[in-house]
């Protein structure tokens, strides 16, 4: 439709002759009787119009017009006028028609065929190519609209792609911080490996010179009857006993110390430390109790728990110099945080009113020897042995502090299921009495101070003991004479005490073994089969003599 001829002469044989030539080029042609139907043929597709003068004179032109007028930009449709020769004495009203055609050849008539036919070719391909601008303009449309679609969609993928990159940039965040918080909490656990490696290093040599000092100047402030060397005995006694406690303290810390962990009633235990709280204390610091936790009993080591407390005392007495309030509570509370296994706890907190710690130096306040008391006034071990104690009772320790304000240190503590309750402790009886009946006892200690002085005790007690510097000459001894009792220290060069005393099971099964050990071997001796009877160092004769008594009364007749 595109292509035809469009043909308006009205007058005369003009449209049939035209029609005929066009024909005879196969054209598609379409004769209009008027104007209006060249209007609706226009509607419909052509590709040019041949039209004479007087067919456009003195009708209304408005239908042809506004279709001319709402041509796309890439169309010019092409017309071809046949007019009279008189162009010079064209009326002004004709030649405005001529002019809002637009695109138009004028032809004076009379016209040869040829001619017309070849003004009709250039008029057709004209429009064709107008067609192909057509093309184009259309594929370029197109092009542009895929290529907004491809924008809008780059635009939405890139809006995906962005939310992707935030989501996994908060990831890569959260996991940064959770291997910062990691190596930060490996680092610390290294360190407090380190610690526990150093502490157990030293225990043992530390134990057994404390034992020789503490023995033999319990020994001396026993034997003699002078009140001065009673009373310096009694100092130097004081000074190893603080030695054996700054041992534990260490070992506490590094959780190397086994706690003897069994219920207790913490509301109790604080009451009974009231009148030595008032004496450590002092008269300016105001002592305020709010225990909530009578009803439930904590698993701990009571002997522990009050030095640990008996150490916050002091820290919330050396923080407030020129007095204040110290209030001690407990309470029953649940689990919160992922470092402690649900489930309820009794919360011991010890508050002070007192300076403060400033914000940057609360991480450290658990780590040993840190403190922020002057040099000579604390060892640092207080608070590090609060921190131990509550790891090892499988709770945790928490230290709030506001500079200015006070500080709230927290003890959290498992409730025990059970309901067995920590006894009495134990009160050893003066031992210098004559409790030996002949009894032969062999000591087994490389260490010769701790040696001698284990020695002398049991002479002075009245048995008859032999002696052995190793695991090896001792059980050379053993073949030669059979004591009614053996004394091995646990850790021994060569032949441990374990392994010594899985020989002599092997030989004498029911040969009574006491264990001399220090903190940092128990759980290597409560491994040992049989490990009934264990005398801690450093100790004193009292103890000494209590275990030895306790031993032998409970071991079958001597054959």
């Amino acid at each position: 439709m595109e292509q035809r001829v469009l043909i308006l002469t009205p007058k005369g044989r003009d449209a049939e002759v035209i029609r005929k030539l066009l024909l005879a080029q196969r054209r598609d042609v379409a004769v209009c009787r008027n104007v209006a139907g060249l209007a609706d043929e226009l509607e419909t597709g052509a590709g040019a119009a041949v039209v004479t003068e007087e067919a456009l004179t003195g009708v209304d032109l408005d239908s042809v017009l506004d279709w001319l007028r709402q041509q796309p930009p890439w169309s010019d449709f092409p017309f071809v006028l046949l007019a009279t020769r008189q162009l010079a004495r064209r009326s002004v009203a004709a030649q405005h028609v001529v002019d809002n055609l637009g695109n138009v050849v004028v032809m004076e008539r009379p016209i040869s065929a040829e001619t017309l036919a070849s003004a009709i070719d250039a008029a057709l391909r004209a429009r064709t190519r107008q067609y192909q601008t057509r093309t184009y303009l259309q594929e370029r449309g197109r092009a542009e609209e895929r290529l907004q679609q491809l924008n809008e969609t780059l635009e939405t993928r890139i809006t995906a792609r962005t939310i992707d990159l935030s989501r996994a940039n908060d990831r890569l965040v959260t996991e940064i911080a959770e291997r910062e918080r990691a190596q930060a909490a490996l680092a610390q656990a290294q360190k407090m490996e380190a610690i526990g490696q150093l502490t157990n290093g030293i225990a043992h040599d530390f134990n057994n010179l404390l034992t020789a000092i503490v023995g033999n100047v319990d020994m001396i402030g026993r034997r003699t009857t002078d009140d001065r060397l009673k009373r310096l005995a009694g100092y130097a006694r004081e000074a190893a006993n603080r030695a054996t406690r700054l041992t534990g303290q260490l070992l506490a810390f590094s959780r190397t110390q086994r706690l003897d962990l069994k219920p207790v009633n913490v509301d109790s235990l604080i009451h009974g430390m009231g009148d030595l709280m008032e004496r450590s204390i002092g008269p300016s610091i105001a002592i305020r109790t709010d225990l909530q936790s009578h009803t439930v009993h904590a698993v701990a080591d009571a002997n522990q728990l009050e030095l640990a407390l008996l150490n916050l005392i002091i820290n919330a007495r050396d923080a407030m110099p020129n007095g204040g309030s110290l209030t001690i509570a407990t309470a029953l509370r649940r689990a919160g945080c992922s470092e402690l296994l649900t489930g309820h706890y009794v919360v011991v907190s010890v508050t002070d009113t007192g300076t403060g710690i400033p914000a940057h130096l609360l991480p450290k306040v658990f780590d040993p020897f840190f403190t922020t008391k002057p040099i000579g006034k604390g060892t640092g071990l207080g608070l590090s042995q609060v921190y131990g104690i509550a790891q090892q009772s499988g709770g945790l320790a928490h230290i709030h502090s506001t500079p200015g304000k006070g500080t709230t240190v927290e003890i959290w503590l498992p409730i025990s299921d059970s309901e067995e309750q920590a006894g009495a402790r134990y009160v050893n009886s003066d031992p210098l009495i004559d409790i030996a009946h002949d009894e032969r006892i062999m000591v087994v200690e490389d260490d010769g101070d701790v040696r001698r002085f284990i020695v002398e005790c049991l002479k002075t007690f009245g048995y008859c003991v032999s002696e052995a510097d190793s695991g090896h000459v001792g059980l050379d001894l053993l073949q030669k004479s059979r004591p009614d009792l053996l004394i091995v220290d646990f850790a021994m060069p060569g032949m441990n005490g374990a392994e010594l005393a899985q020989q002599v099971r092997a030989r004498y099964g029911d040969l009574p073994i006491i264990f001399v050990t220090g903190y940092a071997d128990m759980d290597a001796v409560e491994r040992v089969d049989g490990a009934k009877y264990l005398l801690r160092k450093p100790f004193e004769v009292a103890g000494l003599a209590n275990i030895v008594r306790n031993a032998l009364a409970a071991a079958p007749a001597t054959h």
